[in-house]
């Protein structure tokens, strides 16, 4: 019998990192009714940091929270509805809004060191009865060691999955397959992998999670996602099938979405651009691509030297504030610009 894995699609949530949060309410509905076709066992929405994440400092969406859940969960006939949240974005104000649309699981996502601060959130939907994972945020600023301890405490907490995110894109398979083996062995629930593309090894960490015993592994449709893209899962599925894992999920169905996310739901599928493999190599998460764009532009700086100093400060997500303070170090020549001085770069950390 092949193992089965399974498939979680957060297209309508990473996805809304490219587009800076402006999907509308037919752009859900098509993609979500053609992954329900197709078998996608999960199809998550929400703004890209999740919910309660529309602001300022995180963009804005186009859409509330409810109204994007009530527009997928009338779309989804058979696929399982799934929303992601960070303490601090989101509330427990956002889970009961989220339980009233009958969400069916619940991410919660902290930063790889801080599981801690899931505690509550998960303690909350585990007495709500809500299936709920917690999830590590930036998992290559972890040890395999630390990332086991921190997901045996989310079990602790009332998680009944766990894993890790590639945040920055920033692992090769030999550091994913140690990461999800150290987890493995550490729980006994399902384990799951999430991953970016910015150095083109999106698909192939994905296959050595699986194959280090992830039981569960999200890509998007076109991989459209955060920076230079997500896991392509209308390629993911059908390697994996080869491979001899089932996913349950039909080939021409999941094709059909997919050229539906790629006509309606993108100006053009994710690339890896420059900005994209300096993210990856630096350790950067890959949602921070549009406002350092943005801010470079305005401050005359090198996005590339914003990314690399950003990475040397170890910043993670909710500190988007920080990289205008890094854009105003390196105009006025106090922060980090190691082209100019002639200096080799660092590949970040592992």
């Amino acid at each position: 019998m092949r193992k089965p894995v399974l498939v979680h699609d957060p297209t309508l949530r990473d996805g809304h990192h490219a587009v800076r949060h402006s999907l509308g309410p037919d752009q859900l509905r098509s993609y979500a009714s053609a992954a329900d076709a197709a078998g996608v066992p999960v199809v998550e929405v929400g703004h890209g940091n999740g919910l309660g994440a529309s602001s300022l400092q995180a963009g804005r969406a186009r859409l509330g929270d409810g109204e994007m859940l009530s527009v997928v969960r009338e779309a989804l006939q058979n696929s399982r509805m799934g929303v992601f949240m960070i303490p601090g974005w989101g509330t427990v104000r956002d889970l009961r809004n989220a339980i009233a649309h009958d969400v069916d699981l619940v991410r919660i996502g902290t930063h790889c060191t801080e599981g801690d601060l899931a505690e509550r959130y998960l303690g909350f939907l585990r007495d709500a009865g809500v299936e709920a994972h917690g999830v590590l945020l930036m998992s290559h600023m972890a040890t395999p060691g630390q990332l086991a301890e921190e997901c045996a405490r989310l079990v602790a907490y009332g998680a009944t999955g766990v894993g890790i995110l590639d945040s920055s894109g920033h692992f090769l398979p030999a550091d994913v397959t140690e990461r999800v083996g150290a987890i493995r062995r550490a729980v006994d629930v399902p384990v799951m992998f999430h991953g970016h593309n910015n150095l083109g090894m999106a698909v192939a960490n994905s296959v050595a999670a699986v194959e280090a015993g992830a039981d569960i592994v999200d890509a998007c449709a076109r991989g459209f996602g955060a920076g230079a893209g997500n896991t392509q899962l209308e390629v993911l599925v059908p390697v994996l099938e080869r491979m001899g894992f089932a996913t349950g999920i039909d080939l021409y169905g999941l094709l059909d979405a997919a050229d539906i996310a790629g006509r309606e739901l993108m100006p053009a599928p994710p690339s890896i651009d420059s900005v994209g493999v300096v993210s990856g190599l630096s350790g950067v998460f890959s949602g921070f691509k549009n406002r350092v764009l943005d801010v470079s532009l305005r401050e005359g700086v090198d996005p590339r030297d914003v990314f690399f100093e950003l990475g040397e400060r170890q910043a993670v997500a909710g500190q988007e504030d920080l990289i205008v303070d890094v854009a105003l170090a390196l105009r006025d020549g106090a922060g980090g610009s190691r082209a100019a001085a002639g200096e080799p770069r660092s590949s970040g950390q592992v």
